[in-house]
């Protein structure tokens, strides 16, 4: 028979329904989803050998939780995502406000309903998308917003004593009832409404003003904090969390191979932008250590943390950034281009929390630093280690074959020269190219170490060779309103020149 077919109480009683509280029955089918083999939180990337077993036993152990951790750490959607262990549909009682089991009432309303219809008392089945409350805690949460209050309107109009229950408004917590309520940045909940909470979590009932109420509330609490909130906002009382039975600690990605899954599967890539932008992995690789950079940087407030948000949205103006350029010249296809990052520095400055001396360098110059510490990082994995050969040269004793060795000789040799080479925010792919064509021992260096790349992959590693090499301070990289310019590293601290200071050299394409 059809569940939703089941409509009175009489019927649900012959059906032989069983009344499992919420935490039983997330036990339940997790051991089911176990047993099978089945991931129990889908799309959470980089938590399976850490948070997700450490959550799957509290919730074995029907625990309370509290996620613990700096913020973009998937704490919330860990908590949404536990909808899907409860059964699919429960029944309760027709116009209940508390959700109220048919089998085991709790509210007066439903008690008096089902005292005055019996096995006819009408049913409802509720799904399980409904039966999740959440709140965010800010210092103006109130105990009626989470607990309840009378209501003098509704004792007016049902014509009501104060004195009877049937004027009390439930606040979110009982409306949650046989569900799961969550309380997101519980620290910042004042400590006189954290205490409202003792009773719900120890005995499971709750308290409005003067009525002696015993709601044996059926909810499984998850709380989430950032570590930053115990001493910069507000703490959690320790009765409270002595209460809450498993303290998980979160964490961001461990490499940058989960982070680069995180990114792949969260960025909101619009279709026609995937038909008009590549994005290669090595620019893919150059956004995520950005993030692994600045949870590390001394400018950058480790407290507060770098979100995995940070990744996300620079990787969409890295996309943009190009499907604008291309619209721009009329190119029905282009790449995400080295000099094409630039237009993720707002993803960065929006992102991370500096420390004193990070707001004195300023956010643009922290986030240009962060990006230049990325290129330096990730340069070292597609081509040798410039800092060797630059150990080298400063001992005066190299052969003439270690000199030849320097694969990076000829380039720095054409900027000693004297040459300038400027790459355009906005010039279209067969502009750029040309350009980089013209610096001497470019193009046979990445085609040693990358013989099987094409002309655009090509062009593309010789772009990120100029970035790179300035990075290792080989040359001079200057961002110029709308180029990047690059030069030899002396001639860039000796010289001062109109270059400098924003005029654009003239090229000619055609030679």
């Amino acid at each position: 028979m059809d569940i939703k077919n089941i409509a009175t109480l009489g019927q649900l009683k012959k059906s032989g329904y069983k009344s499992k509280t919420v935490k039983e029955e997330i036990r339940r089918n997790l051991i089911t989803k176990l047993k099978q083999k089945e991931t129990s939180f889908n799309g959470i990337i980089g938590y399976e050998d850490s948070v997700i077993p450490d959550t799957e036993r509290a919730l074995l152990s029907k625990h309370n939780i509290l996620f613990l951790g700096l913020r973009g750490q998937a704490k919330t959607r860990m908590a949404r995502m536990m909808t899907g262990l409860m059964d699919e549909y429960i029944p309760f009682v027709s116009g209940s406000e508390l959700n109220d089991d048919p089998l085991n009432p709790i509210s007066k309303y439903a008690k008096l309903l089902i005292a005055e219809k019996g096995d006819d008392t009408p049913i409802e089945w509720l799904h399980r998308s409904e039966r999740y409350g959440e709140k965010l805690a800010t210092p103006d949460v109130s105990v009626a917003d989470l607990i309840g209050d009378i209501d003098p309107i509704k004792a007016a109009n049902l014509k009501l004593s104060f004195a009877d229950e049937g004027v009390i408004h439930y606040g979110i917590i009982p409306r949650s009832n046989r569900g799961i309520f969550v309380i997101n940045e519980i620290p910042d909940l004042q400590a006189r409404i954290q205490v409202s909470l003792f009773n719900i979590l120890e005995e499971g009932d709750i308290q409005i003003r003067g009525f002696k109420l015993r709601m044996p509330l059926d909810i499984l609490f998850v709380f989430t904090a950032n570590p930053e909130d115990y001493t910069n906002r507000g703490s959690i009382v320790t009765p409270l969390k002595d209460r809450i039975e498993s303290q998980i600690l979160t964490h961001y990605p461990k490499t940058l191979e989960t982070s680069l899954a995180i990114t792949e599967q969260e960025a909101a890539i619009h279709e026609e932008q995937k038909d008009i932008v590549n994005v290669s992995d090595l620019v893919k690789r150059l956004i995520e250590q950005v993030a692994f950079e600045a949870r590390s940087n001394e400018y950058v407030d480790k407290k507060s943390g770098v979100s995995a948000r940070l990744t996300i949205s620079a990787f969409e103006n890295a996309v943009s950034a190009a499907e604008r350029r291309a619209i721009v010249n009329g190119d029905a296809k282009t790449q995400v281009w080295i000099s094409d990052l630039t237009g993720i520095i707002p993803s960065i400055t929006g992102k991370i929390e500096l420390v004193y001396e990070g707001e004195q360098e300023g956010p643009y110059q922290v986030a240009m630093n962060l990006l230049d510490k990325a290129l330096r990082s990730q340069f070292v994995q597609f081509f040798p280690n410039p800092e060797s050969f630059k150990k080298r040269r400063g001992t005066g004793k190299e052969s003439m074959k270690e000199k030849e060795e320097d694969p990076y000789k000829p380039i720095t040799r054409w900027f000693d020269a004297g040459n300038t080479l400027d790459i355009f925010f906005n010039v279209t792919d067969k502009d750029k190219i040309a350009r980089l064509y013209k610096v001497d021992g470019l193009h046979s260096l990445v085609k040693k170490y990358f013989p099987k790349a094409n002309e655009l992959q090509a062009a593309l590693l010789m772009e990120f060779v100029l970035h790179g090499l300035a990075a290792y301070s080989l040359i001079s990289k200057k961002v110029i309103d709308n180029k990047v310019e690059f030069k030899d590293l002396i001639g860039s601290m000796m010289n001062m020149g109109p270059t400098s200071f924003g005029q654009e050299e003239d090229f000619d394409f055609d030679s």
